[in-house]
C-alpha cells in the first residue's frame, strides 16, 4: 500500500473526526458518501459488508466501520490511523468540556447549535441509506426479513438479536432449499488475554480493566454504555449519576463516537492520565476485534452460506438504521423550526448531493441558532 494512500486515510478520518455529529447512523451515512460515492474506494456491496462486519463484534460500530475502511485502503497501517484519526478529535474535545466541567461545575451552554444539527443528521442518514436499501434489497425473502426487522426494531428489541436473527434465518432457507444443513457454520469466537500493567497506578488500573472489559463486551448505542457505566461505576459509587447523565450528553453533542464519553468520566475520576487510560482501554477492543474479523469479509461473500448470512444482515442493519431515523425524529423534529431544518436538509441531500456534509452539519447549526432567537 502507497504512503499516499495513508495520507488520504489520515485526511479523510480526521476530518470525519471533526464533523461526524449525531452517533453512528450518522456516522456510517458520512463514511458511505465519502469512501462509495465521492472517493469510490469501494462499491456498496462490499460498504455493506463492512457495516454488517462492524455490527457483529462488539463495540462502536462506526469506529469499527472506519478501522475496517482504513484496513481495506492502506493495510494495516490504514487500520491503525484510520482508528485513530477517527477518535482523536472526539477525545480532545470531550477532554476539553471535562476539563471546563470539573473547574466549573457545568457545562457551557451550546444547545441552540444542537438544536439545528439533529434535524439535518437524520436527512443526512436518509439520503445515504436510500441507495443502500436499493443495493441490499435483492430478493422478496430479504424484503419480508428486512420489514420484520423494522417492526421488531420499532419495538426496541435489542439490535444484536436482529441482526444475527435476520442471518440465521436467511442460512435456514437456503439449506431448506438446498436440501441440507450445514453443522459448520459457526462463528469462530477470540478470547481476550488482559495483560498485566505494573506501571499503571492503582486507580488507573481498575479504569483500565474496567474500561477494557465493557469495551470487549458492549453490543449496542450509547444508551447501552449508559446501562454498563451505571452498574459498573455509580452502583459503586465511584461518579455520581448526574456526573454520568453529563458525560453521555457530552459525548451525544460532541462530533465523532459516543465511547468519548468515557474520556470525560475518567478525566473526573483520575484528571489527564485517567482520561487517558479510560479512553484507550474502551477503544482497543475494537482494533483487536477488526483486526481478527476483517480477513473473513472477503471469505464470507465467497461463501453460499456466508453470502446468504450477509445479505440478511445488510437488509436488517438497514431497517434498523430506519427505525433510529424514526426514534430520532420523534425526540427532536418537534415543533415548526425543527420541521423547517427538516425540510431544507431533505432538499439538500437528496437534490444537491454535491454538497459537503459539512456544510450541511454546520449550515443547520447556524440556522437553529437564528431561528431559536425568533
Amino acid at each position: 500500500m502507497s504512503q499516499n494512500n495513508l495520507k488520504e486515510v489520515a485526511k479523510l478520518f480526521s476530518k470525519l473526526g471533526v464533523i461526524s455529529f449525531g452517533g453512528p447512523a450518522a456516522h456510517n451515512a458520512m463514511m458511505y458518501n465519502e469512501v462509495v460515492v465521492k472517493k469510490k474506494w469501494m462499491n456498496e456491496q462490499h460498504f455493506l459488508d463492512l457495516v454488517s462486519a462492524a455490527n457483529l463484534i462488539p463495540g462502536p460500530n462506526s469506529t469499527e466501520l472506519a478501522i475496517h475502511i482504513g484496513k481495506e485502503k492502506a493495510g494495516w497501517k490504514g487500520l491503525l490511523v484510520a482508528g485513530i484519526c477517527f477518535i482523536i478529535p472526539a477525545v480532545i474535545i470531550t477532554g476539553l468540556f471535562a476539563w471546563f466541567y470539573k473547574h466549573y461545575g457545568q457545562l457551557p451552554q451550546i444547545q441552540p447549535f444542537i438544536y439545528g444539527i439533529k434535524p439535518a443528521i437524520i436527512a443526512i442518514i436518509l439520503s445515504a441509506i436510500y441507495p443502500l436499501a436499493k443495493k441490499s434489497l435483492k430478493t422478496l425473502e430479504l424484503g419480508i426479513i428486512g420489514a420484520m426487522t423494522l417492526i421488531l426494531s420499532l419495538f426496541q428489541i435489542n439490535e444484536i438479536y436482529l441482526m444475527f436473527g435476520a442471518g440465521f434465518i436467511a442460512v435456514a432457507l437456503l439449506s431448506i432449499r438446498n436440501n441440507k444443513l450445514n453443522a459448520n457454520f459457526i462463528f469462530p469466537l477470540t478470547l481476550l488475554q488482559i495483560p498485566k500493567m505494573t506501571f499503571l497506578a492503582s486507580i488507573n488500573l481498575n479504569l483500565f480493566l474496567t474500561f477494557l472489559k465493557i469495551g470487549a463486551i458492549l453490543y449496542g448505542s450509547g444508551y447501552v454504555l449508559f446501562a454498563f457505566l451505571d452498574t459498573e461505576l455509580v452502583a459503586k459509587g465511584i461518579i455520581s449519576r448526574q456526573q454520568l447523565i453529563d458525560a453521555i450528553a457530552v459525548g451525544q453533542f460532541t462530533p465523532g463516537p459516543v465511547f468519548s464519553s468515557v474520556t470525560f468520566i475518567g478525566f473526573q475520576i483520575n484528571d489527564l492520565s485517567g482520561a487517558i487510560v479510560s479512553t484507550f482501554a474502551i477503544f482497543l477492543p475494537s482494533f483487536i476485534f477488526v483486526a481478527l474479523s476483517s480477513q473473513f469479509v472477503k471469505k464470507m461473500r465467497n461463501s453460499k452460506l456466508f453470502s446468504a448470512f450477509l445479505d440478511a444482515v445488510n437488509i436488517a442493519s438497514v431497517a434498523i438504521i430506519i427505525a433510529i431515523c424514526y426514534q430520532m425524529g420523534k425526540e427532536t423534529i418537534t415543533d415548526w423550526r425543527t420541521i423547517t431544518i427538516a425540510i431544507i436538509s431533505l432538499i439538500v441531500t437528496f437534490g444537491f448531493k454535491k454538497v459537503n456534509n459539512v456544510l450541511v452539519v454546520f449550515g443547520s447549526s447556524i440556522i437553529g441558532y437564528l431561528l431559536m432567537l425568533l
